[in-house]
């Protein structure tokens, strides 16, 4: 059973969380890992995150807009993560707060970045 967040817990950028994420027809979605991309202290006034979509399906890796979590290596083991993943900074997604079930883990905010930017054109 996952059990929802307390409006008291903070999610920061790099927190890995078990989030509703909705399909691309916006109509449907499924409980599935993310990361928290938005940046700290965003203070909209909203209640509500950006996150990137996490995957298991490796063959999405290689795309410089993806970030590649391997369980063996350090990153992969304070992820929280099961299997070995990706994280698609290509597939964006702004929930509200009460779609994130629970923090499992983080991520170095560093390759997130790098990745982003790709993915927005940023430098």
């Amino acid at each position: 059973m996952i059990t929802t967040m307390q409006p008291e817990q903070t999610l920061k950028r790099g927190d890995v969380v078990l989030v509703l994420f909705p399909n691309s027809n916006l109509t449907t979605a499924k409980t599935r890992p993310a990361v928290i991309v938005q940046a700290d202290n965003l203070r909209t006034g909203l209640p509500q995150v950006i996150v990137a979509m996490i995957t298991s399906r490796m063959f999405r890796a290689g795309h410089p807009s993806r970030v590649t979590i391997l369980l063996d290596s350090l990153e992969g083991k304070q992820s929280g993560l099961l299997t070995d993943s990706v994280v698609m900074t290509d597939n964006l997604a702004t929930i509200t707060l009460s779609a994130v079930s629970r923090v499992i883990g983080s991520l170095l905010v560093p390759e997130l970045n790098t990745a982003l930017k790709h993915t927005l054109s940023l430098d």
